[in-house]
């Protein structure tokens, strides 16, 4: 008896022993403040953005810099939508009485503001067209409607060299690719964008004309001295897709033979109706809305001649190397053919004539 006795307040401690041990101590959970959020998001963006802030946990307090530092209660409050007209960080950290502060938020902001383009300009949305050779696929930009007038360029250059003078609206004529170059640039530092052309002859000349060294433009061989910068945004000229992209109508190309017809007299002045090059934008628009892509005079494009190259291809700039830069459209002097869409040709870069002209665009950033 005693010993169940003895067994029984064995069994009662230990049951007691084991309540005791699994009793937990609960003491109160300090919880974090939910990190704080920016609308809209970091990112690249071609406008000044107006950035608020917020954190799903209620009633804190919401401290930031933009200086890349990390903030803390003692950094500017928010309160107000904060304006960003610059490339700008924005870190955040949100506080609040009894709670574990917040993780810093981060977000960074690219504002990249570009001038619009002149009005005379027209969007090419980007996208993709057989060239009869391959597929090309090729990013948007912007191009003259017109093919650069005498005007335009007596504005830029400070002469007129154009066999039809005294015409102002008439296309500018006896250029060559690189008086072509030398205007985009000219241009491009007048109306304060950055130029895409640099010359370098072994040496870096830069991107201003004035810097270039005597006799750059008088030799053939010098034009592969020149090259590009294609995320520019000043003045070039298309490269030869981008030129028979526009011509064909883009996006919106109805097929025809011509830019912006399969009837040659309704879009182009060429040898049955023409002696000599006519006002710009007189002949039907194309699809696009662009004027004399086949006709009156043939337009420089960046490439150097080359056969095209099989297989799919994206922006393709031209070979690397050649004798030759490329001419499309046609011009006031030729027959129909020479004025097809798809009809190529070439020329020395110190080539100037009558019927060669050209026109530029700008990248769509």
């Amino acid at each position: 008896m005693t010993k169940i006795f003895f067994m029984i307040v064995i069994a009662l401690l230990n049951v007691l022993i084991s309540l005791i041990c699994s009793k937990k101590t609960t003491e109160p959970e300090v919880k974090k403040v939910a990190t704080p959020s920016f609308t809209p998001p970091g990112g690249r963006y071609t406008s000044s953005q107006t950035v608020t802030m917020q954190s799903t946990t209620l009633g804190v307090t919401i401290v930031y810099t933009t200086d890349g530092t990390e903030p803390n209660s003692s950094s500017q409050v928010y309160s107000n939508p904060i304006n960003v007209n610059r490339s700008t960080t924005i870190k955040a950290k949100a506080f609040r009485d009894g709670l574990y502060d917040s993780a810093t938020a981060s977000a960074t902001y690219r504002i990249e503001t570009t001038p619009p383009p002149p009005a005379n300009f027209v969007f090419v949305q980007g996208g993709t067209f057989h060239n009869g050779t391959s597929n090309v696929t090729l990013y948007s930009f912007y191009i003259d409607k017109y093919e650069v007038t005498q005007a335009s360029y007596q504005a830029v250059m400070g002469t007129n060299p154009s066999y039809f003078g005294s015409n102002p609206n008439h296309p500018v004529e006896r250029v060559s690719w690189f008086n072509a170059i030398e205007y985009c640039n000219r241009r491009s530092i007048q109306e304060g964008l950055t130029p895409c052309y640099t010359y370098n002859d072994g040496t870096d000349h830069g991107t201003n004309p004035d810097n270039w060294p005597a006799g750059w433009n008088t030799k053939d061989n010098n034009h592969t001295n020149v090259s590009c910068n294609w995320s520019a945004n000043g003045y070039r000229l298309p490269t030869e897709m981008e030129w028979m992209f526009a011509a064909k109508g883009g996006n919106q190309s109805q097929g025809y033979y011509y830019s912006g017809s399969n009837t040659i007299r309704h879009v182009a002045w060429y040898g049955d109706n023409s002696l000599g090059t006519w006002d710009v934008g007189l002949t039907d628009p194309n699809e696009l809305g662009i004027f004399d892509m086949s006709g009156n005079v043939w337009e420089w494009c960046w490439d150097i001649w080359g056969t095209y190259p099989s297989g799919n291809q994206s922006n393709p700039t031209g070979p690397a190397s050649g004798s030759y830069r490329v001419i499309r459209g046609g011009g006031w002097y030729n027959d129909a053919v020479s004025c097809l869409v798809s009809y190529r040709d070439y020329n020395n870069a110190t080539g100037t004539y009558s019927f060669i002209g050209f026109r530029v665009i700008r990248v769509s950033l």
